[in-house]
């Protein structure tokens, strides 16, 4: 979120990248062509993260860059079972309890050591399907997670 961006102007930036950012399909060549270029770009630029990308509650794809730790894979967890419970990106989730006044980790009723409300996860939307997975980035702070996630999948649904 920019300075002069309202947690609302917010909610509706990460609507528009949701409505946005849809597949024609996925499949685990799908899974693993975004994978790499994720652990691509962030090699590129020397980012401590871990990449995930699951399917149906299967895990495809996953990657570990150097700096990045155990703890980073518990969050993708925790952030890609927000997407799952939510058929939302994870940030989309804690934004929109915030614009209603709540607290996810409080108002949720979910046990926040399985749950994390932070950017970083984004669902998976196949036109016609809806949600069939996602991908999730964590060691950065969750605005740039996010945005990472954003941006290469914006790069994979472009190419040929």
């Amino acid at each position: 979120m920019s300075d002069d961006e309202t947690p609302r102007d917010l909610l509706d930036r990460l609507t528009a990248d949701e409505d946005r950012l849809v597949l024609d399909r996925f499949d685990e060549d799908d899974a693993w062509r975004l994978g790499v270029a994720l652990v691509t770009r962030a090699r590129a630029a020397d980012l401590p993260v871990a990449v995930a990308i699951r399917r149906n509650g299967q895990r495809l794809f996953h990657a570990a860059l150097p700096g990045s730790a155990a703890d980073n894979d518990d969050w993708l967890q925790r952030k890609m079972d927000v997407v799952d419970r939510y058929n939302r990106s994870s940030w989309y989730v804690g934004t929109r309890f915030r614009v209603e006044g709540g607290d996810f980790d409080v108002d949720a009723r979910r046990d926040p050591r399985a749950f994390a409300a932070h950017g970083g996860a984004f669902p998976l939307r196949v036109r016609g399907v809806g949600v069939v997975g996602s991908v999730a980035v964590s060691g950065l702070p969750q605005a740039d997670d996010h945005a990472l996630v954003v941006e290469v999948l914006t790069e994979f649904l472009s190419a040929p």
